[in-house]
């Protein structure tokens, strides 16, 4: 039974690859926040562009184990550099405070944040404490509520239920339409870093749908086409 299963597994992934060269499949393993807050309201554009490509997406923290073959490419939020991979930066993202506009009105100064509640995203490399430092304040910041995803505290914030650091990538649909605001916006230093990266083998049947949909990226996000030092041409 374990070596028909692994048998039929390995059946399964070859036909998978075979299937995903041929039709034009890109197989898309992505950080949930930015599958959900970012590129799921920007898909329907890529294949607009792209007719003939179909995407399919799995979500998951953990990054996508490429020699399973299992995946094409992957955004990783918080990626290392590595030799097999080609990485592209996918721009800097601004991390700031996040409420509803009613929230926003009790807040003056940076110090009434230390009376809110506060939410923290748990796997975040940005928390209250880095950006209250970068700002000069040292009052202990206790978040009331904490998730284990961007998403969770970016929803939590939108229904009222306290002060998110985000990043406003993220938060983009809640702040074209109103449900989140910065509060005390151009007050405070906003904390600026590049949190995801799009990687893929250097080598790989699927090579051609992957590169448009990574020129693609460039130009949604208007970043510098050369992808890393080592990249191929």
């Amino acid at each position: 039974m374990r070596h028909a299963t692994a048998a039929f597994e390995e059946l399964q992934s070859g036909l998978e690859q075979i299937s995903a060269q041929r039709s034009g499949l890109l197989r898309l393993h992505c950080a949930p926040s930015f599958a959900i807050q970012v590129l799921s309201p920007r898909l329907p554009a890529f294949l607009e562009q792209n007719p003939g490509v179909e995407v399919k997406i799995a979500a998951s923290a953990g990054a996508a184990k490429f020699p399973e073959g299992a995946f094409d490419a992957d955004i990783v939020y918080g990626a290392s550099p590595r030799d097999d991979l080609v990485t592209l930066p996918l721009g800097e993202e601004i991390v700031v405070p996040l409420c509803t506009p009613a929230i926003a009105n009790q807040i003056h100064t940076v110090r009434d944040l230390a009376h809110m509640t506060l939410i923290r995203s748990d796997l975040k490399r940005v928390q209250w404490t880095e950006w209250l430092s970068l700002n000069g304040f040292s009052f202990t910041a206790v978040p009331g509520m904490s998730f284990d995803r961007s998403f969770l505290a970016i929803a939590a914030a939108s229904n009222g239920l306290g002060v998110a650091l985000e990043s406003t990538r993220l938060a983009e649909p809640e702040l074209t339409a109103g449900r989140l605001v910065i509060p005390l916006a151009g007050a405070f230093r906003p904390y600026r870093y590049v949190g995801h990266f799009l990687c893929f083998p250097r080598s790989g049947g699927n090579r051609r749908v992957v590169n448009r949909f990574a020129e693609w990226l460039v130009g949604e996000f208007s970043l510098d086409p050369v992808l890393d030092p080592r990249a191929p041409a």
